[in-house]
């Protein structure tokens, strides 16, 4: 797993979420393993297979042409 993201709990669950939607295996561990779990605003890592690094990367941070 390589290291794709970091923000809050709620943001990157959403993240997750929606790599998964893409069929991109994503998966989020804590930065700090002893925050409070009820913390929506913790600092959780967000970690994605190698080989769907480079396409994951394209689908969250390059500018998408169709929307213009």
């Amino acid at each position: 797993m390589r290291h794709f993201f970091i923000g809050p709990f709620i943001k990157t669950d959403l993240l997750v979420t929606w790599l998964e939607k893409h069929g991109i295996d994503a998966r989020m561990e804590p930065v700090d393993p002893s925050a409070d779990d009820l913390d929506l605003g913790r600092e959780m890592r967000v970690l994605v297979a190698e080989t769907d690094y480079d396409r994951a990367h394209q689908l969250f941070f390059e500018e998408r042409q169709d929307e213009l």
